[in-house]
């Protein structure tokens, strides 16, 4: 229950008519939080008797249950376009903190690279352009689905200052936190971005033309940055 109600404190306004999903059996307690919110689905490996008590009080909740979750493997995705099919190779990647390559003078402590191992995973499930901000093992801050990266991490920066404000915070929830992007800093800018929101490490693929201003920028700010060699951009 407790990574449920750390994922919907990162964006409770978002999280109304969504679709939760759990990586275990749902129990009583969490399906008692989950029912606090309108939720449109909820997807688990199995439940308890009295979990799908509860969640049968709300009449138009679909819950499904799926007896198992497979783990990521290789091969293709299919998506249906004009005239034709978009087939791409299955997003099945992950990686180790001995894979990170530490591009910048200041290198990353356990915290960060911990941080930002997990902001790595979550960022592989946001939609590109994707920039996700994250900090003791939550995430606090998304930006997705914009046509520019650093439009996306302004969005992940503005989000995670309005949620911290409604929370009646006092400090923004990105000030140390890290910040992941699943393709490469085009330009520097959204290095500042995540900068400027208080992010101290990030995480990307590194490969832009670019690289060598993005590393400057980051360093110009006192951050530590990794490279993955590795993207979760997919169409």
């Amino acid at each position: 229950m407790d990574a449920y109600l750390r994922a919907l404190a990162c964006d409770p306004i978002s999280a109304f008519g969504g679709i939760v999903a759990f990586n275990r059996t749902l129990d009583k307690d969490a399906a008692e939080e989950v029912i606090k919110t309108f939720t449109e689905v909820v997807i688990a490996p199995d439940s308890t008797a009295e979990a799908l008590q509860i969640l049968s009080q709300k009449k138009n909740l679909r819950v499904l249950l799926t007896g198992g979750i497979p783990a990521d493997e290789l091969g293709w995705t299919v998506k249906s376009v004009a005239s034709g099919y978009l087939v791409q190779d299955r997003d099945a990647g992950s990686v180790t903190e001995a894979q990170l390559q530490i591009v910048t003078k200041r290198a990353p402590t356990a915290q960060e690279i911990t941080d930002m191992l997990f902001a790595w995973k979550v960022c592989k499930y946001v939609k590109s352009n994707a920039i996700v901000f994250a900090k003791d093992g939550s995430t606090v801050g998304q930006g997705a689905g914009q046509m520019s990266r650093v439009d996306s991490a302004r969005i992940a920066a503005l989000k995670a200052k309005e949620t911290s404000e409604a929370a009646q915070e006092e400090e923004v929830r990105t000030k140390g936190a890290v910040a992941a992007s699943d393709a490469f800093f085009p330009f520097p800018d959204g290095v500042e971005v995540c900068a400027d929101a208080g992010a101290t490490a990030i995480i990307q693929p590194g490969g832009s033309k670019r690289d060598e201003e993005v590393i400057a920028a980051a360093d110009a700010r006192g951050m530590t940055m990794v490279f993955t060699e590795m993207r979760h951009f997919r169409h």
